[in-house]
């Protein structure tokens, strides 16, 4: 599914921006695979507009506008995005209500990787797909690592 060096980079991501949200997508699949490191723009948001915006990315993340349009434009390439990537600090790895809220207004064919940030470790990573118009299910479940 997702080689293992792949996610050690987005576990590492994730400890980067720890006590933030880390966000970003896979290009490919197997081997092949190649992960896209997108800038959280939740704080840019939240600053200017706090009662639209009114989360932080401690809590919540939100692609540059670049990002997505590279990601969409990456959907009719022959290396298109599989999976949309984001961690979550010190809650645990779940698809939350905003997660899906969101994945289904794209209508993107990807698969969402939740990843469990603590102090001093990534815990797990779970993997998510969609399944109808308005639900999705955890396919896979990911060791962590104390990167």
């Amino acid at each position: 599914m997702l080689p293992r060096e792949l996610l050690l980079a987005i576990y590492q991501q994730a400890r980067e921006e720890f006590p933030n949200e880390c966000c970003g997508y896979v290009l490919g699949q197997g081997e092949e695979a190649q992960q896209v490191r997108c800038v959280n723009v939740m704080d840019k948001y939240h600053r200017v507009d706090p009662q639209t915006y009114p989360r932080t990315a401690a809590t919540a993340y939100m692609l540059d506008y670049k990002d997505i349009r590279r990601l969409d434009e990456s959907l009719g390439s022959e290396r298109p995005a599989t999976v949309i990537y984001h961690s979550h600090p010190r809650v645990g790895a779940y698809f939350s209500e905003e997660d899906t809220r969101a994945a289904l207004a794209t209508h993107w064919p990807v698969d969402y990787l939740v990843v469990d940030v603590q102090e001093d470790e990534v815990v797990e990573a779970l993997l998510f797909r969609r399944f109808d118009d308005e639900r999705y299910e955890q396919i896979a479940r990911f060791d962590g690592a104390p990167v």
